[in-house]
């Protein structure tokens, strides 16, 4: 018999499922980081069930009507082959039609981007992760609390993503008044950077400095967009190794205007493949 297939929301209490997903593709993200996604945008994170076993899913994060990024794009290595991860990206895509979205990204693997070409993304540009294997210790380093800089971001990013940018800052974040901010949080393989937003490579090379003076001995993490050279410089500077690239892909909404302009040189680090 055909196995029992069916869509749901996904919802907090799946996070220890999917956690066993997390593990088996061997990514860095952690019960915090489903937990924060599910918590921005419960209508748009998706699970499918197979015989009842929580098989495959897929999140979109909606920032305002300008811009939703898809993630979490992920099934158990049992389940491959069957299709799930078109019908949740299908399935992400008519949500984000009914929301009027103009624009939608992801950041898309090679095992995930002959699939999202098929569902009319295009390439915009790769993305980077870098690693450090272990972080020298060293001086620690002060910075001034966080605080929001709406219009340097908006710039960046190119579109309000204020709330995920709070929920993030939770986690550990710095700002250098009128250069920009910097986040760090744990990981579930490496400590994590990102995202970091500023106008100058002395500024990033400050919030470099402050997140590492504070994971000694641990591995390091940080997705790169390599227009950004500055920034390139000084992974290759402070120790990091590239070790993977993925693509920003691009797709119109069905109320797409004209692209989202944005800003790479200003962004030394993204937030993370999951919200761009």
């Amino acid at each position: 018999m055909p196995p029992i297939e069916k869509i749901v929301p996904l919802e907090t209490s799946h996070i220890p499922f999917v956690m066993r997903l997390n593990e088996a593709a061997g990514w860095n993200q952690t019960e915090k980081d489903w937990a924060r996604v599910i918590s921005v945008e419960p209508e748009g994170c998706f699970a499918l069930f197979a015989d009842g076993v929580l098989a495959s899913t897929a999140t979109a994060v909606c920032f305002g009507r300008a811009l939703a990024w898809i993630g979490m794009v992920l099934t158990d290595p049992a389940f491959r082959g069957r299709g799930y991860a078109r019908r949740l990206m299908e399935h992400a895509l008519e949500f984000l039609g009914r929301r009027g979205m103009e624009w939608i990204k992801l950041d898309a693997t090679d095992m995930g981007r002959p699939l999202y070409l098929k569902l009319g993304f295009e390439d915009e540009a790769p993305v980077e992760r870098w690693v450090l294997d272990n972080v020298p210790a060293m001086p620690r380093v002060d910075l001034p609390p966080y605080k929001p800089d709406p219009a340097l971001d908006l710039e960046a990013f190119g579109a309000c993503r204020s709330r995920m940018l709070e929920l993030l800052s939770a986690e550990g974040a710095a700002s250098i008044p009128g250069e920009g901010f910097a986040m760090a949080r744990p990981g579930a393989k490496a400590d994590y950077f990102g995202p970091c937003v500023c106008r100058s490579p002395q500024a990033a090379r400050r919030f470099l400095e402050w997140f590492l003076s504070r994971s000694p001995g641990r591995p390091a993490a940080w997705d790169i967009l390599p227009a950004n050279v500055e920034a390139v410089r000084l992974a290759r500077e402070f120790g990091f190794e590239r070790r993977r690239q993925l693509v920003r892909q691009v797709r119109p909404g069905l109320a797409a205007g004209q692209p989202l302009p944005h800003n790479d040189a200003y962004v030394f680090a993204i937030a993370a493949f999951e919200y761009g």
